[in-house]
């Protein structure tokens, strides 16, 4: 069953604020097998003009997919999540993620396609510092597969 165009343009309201950890940012690049110094070493991140490590680009990937469930469980939409594949994720920075940040996401849905038998999902996911300092916009597509023909 096709998504309700109407949704385009829904907010949800932001998340609780997700405090970013030098652990988290150093268990991360670890496990994305990035050795860049400024991810692990506050002299490096610092040598760079940071005020403690940052974040490799993707990391914020973790809280903004967590704000889209936001999105995937409004049982308005319908969307059914057991049949969701990610689809695409984009990343606009203002500034990095640094260690000691406290983020907010608020995700609006700008999209709602059927495509082939599918319902495509697109949310945008602006991220917020707790000052209000607009930090990184994310966007991710979801992609609920069509049921399968008997």
């Amino acid at each position: 069953m096709a998504l309700d165009q109407s949704f385009v343009g829904r907010t949800y309201p932001p998340t609780p604020a997700y405090e970013v950890g030098r652990e988290k940012i150093r268990e991360f690049a670890e496990a994305v097998g990035d050795a860049n110094p400024a991810y692990v070493d506050p002299e490096a991140a610092k040598a760079l003009g940071h005020s403690d490590v940052i974040a490799p680009p993707t990391f914020v990937f973790s809280i903004t997919f967590k704000a889209a469930g936001q999105v995937v469980r409004d049982p308005q939409l319908g969307l059914d999540y057991s049949r969701v594949v990610h689809g695409d994720q984009k990343f606009a920075y203002v500034r990095p993620v640094r260690a000691g940040d406290r983020l907010t996401v608020t995700s609006t849905i700008e999209a709602v396609k059927s495509m082939a038998g599918n319902d495509i999902v697109d949310v945008r996911g602006e991220v917020y510092d707790e000052s209000g300092e607009h930090v990184v916009t994310a966007w991710t597509k979801l992609v609920a597969r069509g049921a399968e023909e008997a």
